[in-house]
């Protein structure tokens, strides 16, 4: 089973919730972190021994002495990755999606693929848990490439615990795309409303079955809760505001070993969403 935790916005306790369920599993569990532009889910394990693995992305190489400046290739380019204007054509790295078309159309066979690193993906094993993490390049827009290496490795897993990135851009969807489950973080406020909205939309438009979990839960409005109702959406669990959670947080501990009587609670979560 594929479990992804997802959060319209930052800030929500998307990372809390992913890791502590995959604590609270008790059976071998792994936990991805596709969050790849700033992976934090080590943070809450110690003494880890890394196996990393380069990630490299295709990328168009023009051969000027073959290329007669047609356009064809910049004219087929949805992504304007590649521009012509009767000269050897211009190669946007950022904007170059890989997709091999522009060699392709190529009347000159002038376009040949090299390639380029995006960035790394690491794994280790902390007890019952094997973490997979990706790890951009500094510089590197074109994430999910790497989001989908990250996934590569859930293959053969009974339970896997994907840790989304936030918000609901090609990233989120890069994550999302294939869980049998989402779950989405929010908190009772008028942003977290906002988000929750579009986060919703999005896992229906993919189609994907969902529940909410409400996050500082006695702080805020009765906005969430109302919209959730209202729409039919599942609220998996309430986790009321408590200062130790924030504390536990800070010194980089997992909340079911620091507070051992919320492990029921992630338990909770995971036994409904298995159901």
């Amino acid at each position: 089973m594929k479990l992804a935790v997802a959060s319209g916005k930052g800030g929500t306790g998307k990372t809390t919730l992913a890791v502590n369920l995959a604590l609270a599993a008790d059976r071998p569990v792994l936990l991805a972190d596709c969050d790849v532009e700033e992976p934090n889910d080590h943070l809450f394990f110690s003494a880890l021994e890394w196996r990393e693995q380069v990630i490299e992305w295709p990328l168009p190489e023009v051969d000027e002495s073959l290329c007669d400046g047609c356009g064809e290739c910049s004219a087929f380019c949805q992504y304007n990755a590649i521009v012509s204007f009767g000269t050897v054509p211009y190669i946007s790295a950022d904007l170059c999606h890989g997709c091999g078309g522009c060699q392709m159309v190529c009347p000159q066979k002038a376009i040949t693929e090299t390639s380029r690193r995006i960035g790394v993906v690491k794994t280790t094993e902390a007890g019952q848990v094997s973490l997979v993490e990706g790890r951009a390049d500094i510089g590197t827009v074109l994430t999910p490439p790497l989001i989908q290496a990250v996934k590569q490795r859930i293959s053969g897993t009974a339970l896997a615990v994907l840790d989304a990135p936030p918000g609901t851009s090609c990233p989120v969807i890069a994550t999302l795309e294939g869980s049998d489950y989402v779950v989405l973080v929010t908190e009772p406020t008028p942003f977290g409303l906002n988000d929750l909205e579009l986060a919703v939309e999005t896992v229906r438009e993919l189609d994907l079955p969902f529940g909410v979990v409400i996050n500082k839960a006695d702080s805020g409005d009765s906005r969430v809760r109302d919209y959730c109702r209202a729409n039919e959406i599942a609220v998996l669990a309430e986790i009321a505001e408590d200062r130790r959670i924030a504390e536990a947080y800070s010194r980089g501990e997992a909340l079911v070993a620091a507070l051992p009587e919320y492990r029921s609670v992630f338990a909770g979560i995971l036994a409904k969403v298995v159901a």
